[in-house]
């Protein structure tokens, strides 16, 4: 076994902090929790109502003093004090009855982030019962959960698409050798979706029936039989309850733009790779994770594309915590830890 990273004890947190999905691993013990990130705020007396799953399902179904919201965007915390409230929940509820005061804390975060992104995004971790706090990568920890040899002077592809953003990057020496950081996810598709529907059928629908719509019969690639999915809505003409019956080759046009936007990402990251590391990825291919690689057919739309042999991890929506729960004890990759004295 390689030397700890951190040399913290057992009970540290490992904690993916997605757009989508809250994701919570804890060392010694595997993953505790994962949770949709939404919570639902009674914005009368700014009391929390639900986080989670049950706040999830109130999502377009409360009244006016209540808000249900995902307080991440494409990975980005866009309501400080909220998202406070909802990492302090899912701390406290993967904890639970161990004796942990203020565990110390490994978040998974875009390669994208601007410093003062990071900043935010560390504090609401601490504000929400952490000890000290340190940022992986998603791209770091997803390579590391996908077994990548990271730690080895070779070079190693890995696609993450989340439900907010996808990190493109190539691996070596324990590092990020090439990276990049597109604000664009599974959210996108679903809203490429109610768009399809409100300008080509006049109807305006929800992102959770888009949703629906996309795990049933979206694709990247044409398939041998293609189906349809019915969605239903309200008619922008006359304010009438309406179903519709997509098919699998509009739901495709209607992603396509999205698609491009992520083989596009992969294509640059070959051309600014460095020969060698290039040549290594040509050889060994590439590894998608995360919860957007489930669209049937990107892998075959990658290979493709790039001419790469393309192949995905058994357990794609927890690859990056999984990785990120490794790296606590095994693999030697840069970390950014920052401690802070605080009075609470």
């Amino acid at each position: 076994m390689l030397p700890s990273l951190f040399g913290w004890h057992g009970g540290s947190l490992a904690v993916d902090l997605g757009t989508a999905n809250t994701v919570v691993f804890v060392r010694g013990e595997g993953i505790v929790l994962f949770e949709p990130s939404v919570i639902a705020v009674d914005e009368e007396t700014n009391n929390v109502l639900a986080v989670g799953e049950q706040a999830r399902e109130m999502i377009g179904r409360t009244p006016a003093s209540i808000r249900a919201t995902r307080p991440l965007r494409h990975g980005v915390i866009t309501d400080f004090d909220v998202t406070e409230q909802m990492l302090r929940h899912f701390i406290r509820k993967a904890i639970g009855k161990r004796r942990l005061r203020r565990p110390r804390v490994v978040l998974c975060v875009p390669s994208g982030m601007t410093g003062v992104e990071r900043d935010a995004v560390e504090e609401a971790t601490r504000s929400a019962g952490a000890g000290d706090v340190s940022l992986i990568e998603e791209a770091m920890a997803a390579a590391i959960g996908a077994k990548l040899p990271v730690g080895e002077p070779v070079g190693s592809m890995v696609v993450d698409i989340g439900g907010g953003t996808t990190e493109v990057a190539i691996t070596s020496l324990g590092a990020l050798a090439i990276a990049d950081s597109l604000r664009v996810g599974g959210y996108e598709m679903d809203e490429a979706i109610v768009r399809h529907a409100k300008d080509r059928h006049r109807l305006l629908v929800g992102g959770e029936g888009a949703e629906e719509v996309k795990l049933a019969i979206g694709s990247a690639w044409p398939v041998v039989e293609e189906r349809e999915a019915e969605i239903r809505g309200r008619d922008l003409s006359t304010g009438n309850l309406r179903r519709v019956r997509l098919a699998g080759a509009d739901v495709r046009e209607a992603l396509s733009g999205t698609v491009d936007r992520i083989v596009d990402a992969v294509r640059g990251t070959l051309e600014r790779a460095p020969a060698e590391l290039a040549a290594d990825v040509m050889q060994h291919g590439l590894v998608l994770v995360g919860g957007g690689t489930l669209l049937h057919g990107l892998d075959e739309r990658l290979h493709q594309e790039t001419g790469l042999a393309v192949s995905m991890v058994d357990s794609p929506l927890t690859c990056v915590v999984i990785g990120a729960g490794r790296s606590l004890d095994e693999t030697p990759v840069r970390v950014r830890s920052r401690r802070r004295r605080r009075s609470f």
